[in-house]
């Protein structure tokens, strides 16, 4: 552990918070610089609002931070994907075997609110309307605009918690490469709201993630504690026709909407409006061959592995970090040692959920209402019953374990190929050769100890 326990955060949001009660919690003298006011006074004014699915990864790192019960208080469960076919009967696919095995759908800024409060009551000092200009690592003097002002903060060392867009990272990479690569998915998205029924409840099931898959592009809705529905379509930029480029109108998004998700129309009555007004966003993925700089700063969440949101785990990741980096500053003799540590556990971790989220976006558009998928998905429940501890499906890896990512991609991989085998030529699970099946299974996996 280092002698000297003070550390800058450069970021307010959900990690940044995060980490530093974290911090605090454990003794540390924690500052944290966040270039927006304070939300708690003048509202959240966050970037994107996609709905923040919270998974078991993310709910252990919010019980080392004491904050699991006043978050849970805000969120909704979600036990399954609720399918809305174009053609034929919606239903719902659950995530798990039972309501022991859900997510929870949250709502960013409400979380932030959470989070800043229980950091603020552990002694971190928060600095709002503070946005980094420039960091000198020589004289460790951190420079920020605070309104009209610059203001020079010194630090002992800095954490990047400012997201994607991270400034930190910029400064980082003026004094050493970082290997920063950014690849933009060719899809984006808009945002458009279910709102409360007549009588104030929901309009559709409320415990569900609601998708809408359509092959190349989809819509989703994640259930508000306020009884909305946040729904977001994904859709390619440019291209045939849907595209952002082809339905750039309300009345053109009415047409689609009326065409591909007509089930939708009675439920969101703002959609023209909503639709010309909302933006369209961007979706990419974060790569750096580097993510710390001796033991000056270091880069976690997405300032160091920005990821598409297909699988819901871009804060169950960033809170993961924050609870590895947190634990290795603990251990660690030296700053330097401990960022390094960091960074060598986390950074394939990362790597792996970031092509699982990349994977999982063409199984939600194209995949969820496919008769070989629903074919696999079924004998994938029936092999966990068969070898429970050793075939564990993807999604219960990935959501409900805190095994490494790394590890859940591979097996993942291993898993798929004996799926595929088994069920090929196949339309029900009477026609499985279970014994030949079962040994497959137990030549290709060991048990897991965590399961």
């Amino acid at each position: 552990m280092p002698a000297d326990k003070s550390i800058t955060l450069v970021g307010g949001g959900l990690a940044g918070a995060l980490l530093a009660i974290l911090l605090a919690r454990r003794g540390w003298s924690v500052d944290v610089f966040e270039r927006r006011g304070d939300p708690r006074v003048e509202g959240y004014a966050g970037g994107r609002s996609i709905n923040l699915a919270l998974a078991e990864r993310g709910l252990h790192a919010l019980r080392q931070a004491g904050a699991d019960g006043d978050v849970l208080q805000q969120a909704v469960m979600m036990r399954g994907r609720f399918v809305h076919p174009l053609a034929g009967e919606s239903g719902l696919q659950r995530y798990g075997r039972d309501d022991s095995e859900v997510i929870w759908s949250i709502n960013r800024g409400e979380l932030n609110l959470v989070l800043l409060d229980i950091a603020e009551s552990h002694g971190a000092r928060l600095h709002f309307d503070h946005a980094l200009e420039q960091v000198d690592f020589g004289a460790r003097t951190a420079t920020f605009r605070h309104h009209a002002e610059r203001v020079a903060h010194p630090f002992r060392a800095l954490v990047g918690t400012d997201g994607a867009g991270s400034t930190l990272r910029a400064e980082m990479a003026k004094v050493l490469p970082l290997g920063e690569r950014t690849d933009w998915l060719d899809h984006g998205y808009k945002e458009l709201e279910i709102p409360p029924a007549a009588d104030g409840g929901f309009r559709i099931e409320p415990n569900a993630l609601h998708i809408w898959p359509r092959g190349h592009y989809m819509c989703i809705a994640l259930p508000n504690d306020e009884r909305t529905f946040t729904v977001t379509l994904f859709m390619p930029h440019r291209g045939a026709h849907p595209s952002f480029e082809t339905v750039q109108t309300g009345d053109e998004a009415l047409a689609l909407f009326g065409q591909q998700f007509p089930d939708t129309l009675p439920l969101i009555p703002a959609l023209r409006h909503d639709y010309e007004a909302n933006p369209v966003g961007n979706l990419a993925t974060l790569y750096l061959d580097r993510w710390h700089l001796g033991g000056d700063a270091v880069l976690l969440g997405d300032a160091a592995h920005a990821m598409v949101p297909f699988h819901g785990q871009g804060m169950n990741c960033a809170f993961e970090d924050c609870v590895a980096l947190a634990d290795h500053l603990e251990r660690a003799p030296t700053l330097a040692k401990a960022f390094a540590a960091f960074e060598a556990e986390r950074k394939p971790n990362a790597e792996a959920i970031q092509r699982m989220a990349l994977e999982n976006y063409i199984e939600m558009r194209d995949r969820v209402d496919d008769a070989d998928y629903l074919l696999q998905r079924e004998l994938e429940l029936a092999l966990q019953a068969r070898h429970p501890g050793r075939f564990i499906p993807h999604y219960a890896m990935v959501t409900f374990m805190r095994i490494p990512y790394a590890l859940a991609l591979h097996r993942s991989e291993v898993q798929r190929r004996l799926l595929e085998d088994a069920t090929r030529g196949l339309s029900a699970l009477d026609d499985v050769d279970w014994a030949r099946l079962d040994a497959a299974v137990l030549a290709a996996l060991e048990p897991l100890q965590d399961a």
